[in-house]
């Protein structure tokens, strides 16, 4: 089973919203929080560093987003915010624009009917990796009725670190809508802790955990309300995915957008005037300061034929930071 909020994920319409960077309940030794996330108090929509309202507004315009999935951290210790941006989102797309939560504490009643009246669709619990296999009897048990009776979807959200059917049970009792399971991951944040802890990558792999996807698959995989994540699905299908939104909704008429959702144009040092006395149309580039940015294959034809002398073709990525990809001299 795929969940709303996963489908919209998939598809590449999920704008992340990272509300708060600390996590006071514990320290996981997988957390994949890099430094610049860790321990903050900053707000990002995607790559966005946020200083406004409008900046989630216009991040998630600029890439038709579907709905948000909101962050940390732990964004139910900065409660307010979570529930500011939730409603502002609601306020600003309507009722359609989905809305998820990850955490990983429980939170209580309160916070359940705060998130719900902001207008919170779904929240997905993160139990503490300890106390799996024992949570019945527990506030983590309670937290998924309390959850549902306030009007939230309750859901399962873990790292694939081994299967757990206790999870399993909570489903078939009716207590969580869906599991979903992501591959375990080496990044920047948590690799020295990983390797201290005995873990590897897989071979070929530059993220994914060498060792426990196949008993999960196994143990877990096959109930049709749990979903198994791939690491190679979230950087090839659903990263990919939201760049070519963001660059279809960005892209200038002369823009090309390529499979991997970069774009991709021409850049010269030659005047406007010069671009004119060879007939180009204005839609067909755009002046800069100190060059101008144009078609990458009518330059490629310009340079061929002598009309300009240099030039390169830039690829480069739809995001806030566009951050060049690569550079081709022509000459």
């Amino acid at each position: 089973m795929i969940s709303k909020g996963c489908e919209q994920c998939a598809v590449g319409g999920k704008m992340v919203l990272f509300v708060y960077g600390y996590c006071d309940e514990r320290d996981c030794f997988y957390c994949p929080l890099g430094e610049n996330r860790k321990n903050v108090t900053d707000v990002y929509a995607n790559e966005r560093l946020v200083e406004s309202d409008e900046d989630v507004i216009r991040e998630a315009k600029r890439m038709d987003a579907l709905g948000s999935s909101i962050t940390g951290g732990e964004p139910q210790e900065a409660l307010d915010r979570t529930c500011h941006y939730v409603s502002l989102l609601k306020e600003e797309f309507g009722e359609d624009h989905h809305t998820h939560l990850y955490t990983g504490i429980t939170g209580g009643r309160e916070n359940m009917r705060r998130l719900a009246d902001a207008g919170l669709d779904e929240i997905r619990f993160h139990p503490p990796y300890e106390l799996w296999g024992d949570l019945h009897g527990t506030e983590w048990e309670d937290i998924l009725y309390v959850a549902r009776e306030e009007g939230l979807t309750p859901a399962f959200e873990i790292p694939g670190i081994r299967a757990e059917p206790e999870f399993l049970t909570f489903l078939d009792e009716g207590a969580a809508e869906f599991c979903n399971v992501n591959e375990f991951e080496m990044s920047d944040g948590n690799y020295r802790r990983m390797k201290e802890e005995g873990y590897e990558l897989q071979e070929g792999h530059m993220s994914a955990v060498d060792g426990s996807k196949e008993a999960i698959l196994e143990e877990m995989g096959k109930h049709p309300r749990v979903y198994f994540c791939t690491s190679v699905f979230k950087d090839a299908a659903q990263h990919r995915n939201r760049l070519k939104r963001m660059a279809r909704m960005i892209r200038r008429e002369f823009d090309d957008v390529t499979d991997d959702g970069t774009l991709v144009y021409g850049k010269t040092w030659e005047t406007e005037e010069r671009l004119r006395e060879l007939g180009v149309p204005e839609e067909f580039y755009a002046v800069k300061t100190d060059h101008v940015e144009l078609a990458w294959w009518l330059l490629e034809e310009m340079v061929e034929e002598g009309d300009v002398r240099k030039g390169e073709i830039v690829e480069q990525y739809p995001t806030v930071n566009g951050t060049v990809v690569e550079r081709t001299p022509l000459a």
